[in-house]
């Protein structure tokens, strides 16, 4: 009896169900909402919005190796932290219908307290 095998079925996922694990010094950012709103409440066309500087750190790799010792350098920040990065930071990934930015820790200037 010959059996014939079929192709997997494609299903689209949520950006949610991947899961990301940065490496070494890397850490996965999600990017705030830009405003659609000055303060003085004139709406901004999509194609003036500035892409916000902020965002929320989702993953965190194992550290850098410190190339004398062979050990791991761990991370200074954890996932959760509100952080400031630089305009240029980072390589955006799309996952799903997500945007996320994947950069290396020296690209944060700040951790936002509070």
């Amino acid at each position: 009896m010959a059996t014939t095998k079929t192709a997997p079925k494609s299903s689209k996922t949520k950006a949610g169900s991947h899961k990301v694990r940065p490496l070494h010094d890397k850490i996965l950012v999600r990017r705030d909402e830009a405003e659609s709103m000055t303060d003085s409440g004139i709406y901004l066309p999509e194609s003036s919005k500035d892409k916000p500087k902020t965002g929320t750190v989702e993953a965190v790799g194992d550290g850098a190796l410190n190339t004398e010792t062979g050990e791991r350098i761990p991370l200074t920040l954890n996932p959760g932290d509100r952080v400031i990065f630089t305009s240029y930071a980072g390589t955006e990934i799309k996952l799903g219908d997500e945007t996320l930015l994947i950069m290396s820790e020296d690209d944060i200037l700040a951790v936002l307290v509070g």
